[in-house]
This record gives C-alpha cells, structure tokens and sequence, in this order.
C-alpha cells in the first residue's frame, strides 16, 4: 500500500464515532501520528463537538519532521456536520481545504434526503471525460469525515463494510474486514478497554482523476493496512488507536497521542444550535 493510501484509509477510520455521544454536550480531541521507515510522517488532530441530536467534527492532516523538510508542503482540512435520528448519523454537508505545494483547493459537499450530492469546488474543476465522476458513482458518497462518522457509529461492526469515498476529484471504495481481536498488552495499547478489533483495509478506485495509471486489481499489487480498533472511555464506540502498513519503501505506523474529553462550555453549546 502506498504512503497516500493508507493515510487515506486511516484518516477515514480515524473520524470520531457518533454512537453515544450524541447523548451528551461535550468535546473530543485525538491526536494521531503517522510515521514512515521510522520517520515523522504526518499528523492528524481531530475536534469533535457533540450537542444532543447535532454534530460538528474538524479534522486537520499535515506533515512533519522529516518528511515536512524534504518533501512538498501539505495541509489538508476536513470538517463533516449534521444530525442524528434512529436510523444513525444523517451527514448534512462535509467541506475539503487543502494545500499542496502553493496551490489551495476548497470543496464543499452538501447531501440531500436520498444521498444526492450537491458539489461546489474552488477553483473550478473541469475534468476530461475519462476523470469525470458519474452521477451514479457521485451520489451515496460521502466527503471522508463523514464517512469516518458511518465507519465509527458501527462500534464493534465496523469492519466487513465497504464505504463510498469522495475528495471532489476522487471516488475511492475503502473495503474493511475484520481479521481478528488482540489484548492491549499484545496490541501495545494499554489504555484500551479490553481487547482491540483487528481489521484489514484496501482501497478501491472507482472513478475520478488520479496521479498515476490504474492497475487491474489493485488488491493484488498492495498489501492491506492494518487497524486496531479500541474502547477508550464508557461507551461502546471503537477508536482506531493504531495502524500498519508495508510499503515497497517501508513500514506507515499510526499511534494515537491523545485521547481527551471535556463538557461543552455553555457559549459552546449555543453556537451549535446556530
């Protein structure tokens, strides 16, 4: 698997579950770090804010270390929101910004009542034919956050899913299967509440504009990522709080840093009601 897949597959399966928080008022903060043949690699920080039957996650992915010195600038800025009914987490609208080298793009993905999708990209993308995602393909997707937020309602059925992806300019499936359980001591994650769900992740291409050609199975030529999915507090919502995956390079290793919670303040709570 490659360094850019498999950040994207883990920044999918890092989004912050919605089960049981949306019961209370408070906020989530997780700190990820991705490292590559031992090297600082990237960060990924999430915010959460929860108010009863609403939701507003942002997610920030950016580089550093080594690879921020010797490699192209990187930032990339996800925020997913909406509501919660008794069918999950129904996704309003998820936004894009991000910043590769000098050049910034935003889109902003808005979901009607069947899945319909309504885009706006600045600047405008104009793809040629071959890289333009068909209606089909485009609605029932999800911006990655968001799709994250499905992932993590799941709780311990998370995995044997494929979840529908979309950046604006890339419709990618993320197939999940789960593999097995592991302690924490065995997983190296002490801080769990019993044992970890192991699962396997590939991507899949299905449409959109990518850097380099298609291959005819891709889950052939890359080895899958692994996730191990953890209890952290009271509910029974599954964090990922650790990855690997083996590149022709090296090794990607995701740790999680941080795991905090805390009430909304009051003004908090307000501006969500907005």
């Amino acid at each position: 698997m490659s360094f850019r897949r498999a950040l994207i597959a883990f920044a999918l399966s890092s989004g912050v579950p919605a089960a049981a928080l949306a019961q209370d008022a408070r906020q989530v903060d997780i700190g990820y770090e991705i490292t590559f043949a031992g090297f600082a690699g990237f960060r990924i920080d999430v915010t959460a804010r929860f108010n009863g039957t609403s939701y507003d996650v942002e997610s920030r992915t950016f580089k550093e270390g080594m690879l921020r010195a010797v490699t192209m600038h990187y930032d990339g800025r996800n925020r997913a929101w909406g509501g919660f009914s008794s069918q999950g987490a129904q996704p309003t609208a998820g936004s894009l910004s991000i910043i590769v080298g000098d050049k910034p793009r935003t889109w902003v993905a808005q979901y009607g009542p069947t899945g319909a999708m309504n885009e706006t990209h600045n600047p405008a993308w104009k793809p040629p034919p071959k890289h333009v995602i068909p209606d089909d393909q485009r609605n029932g997707s999800l911006d990655p956050l968001s799709a994250a937020l499905t992932v993590g309602f799941a709780g311990d059925a998370a995995c044997d899913r494929t979840v529908p992806t979309n950046d604006g300019k890339r419709r990618i499936d993320v197939l999940i299967r789960k593999i097995g359980m592991e302690s924490p001591a065995a997983a190296g994650v002490p801080n769990a509440r019993g044992d970890l769900l192991v699962c396997e992740i590939h991507t899949k291409r299905v449409a959109g504009e990518f850097d380099d050609a298609p291959e005819e199975a891709e889950s052939k030529r890359e080895q899958p990522m692994k996730v191990w999915f953890a209890r952290l507090d009271n509910s029974q919502v599954r964090y990922p709080a650790k990855l690997e995956a083996k590149t022709g390079f090296g090794t990607i290793r995701g740790k999680l840093l941080w795991f905090r919670e805390r009430p909304l303040t009051p003004q908090e709570s307000q501006a969500m009601r907005r």
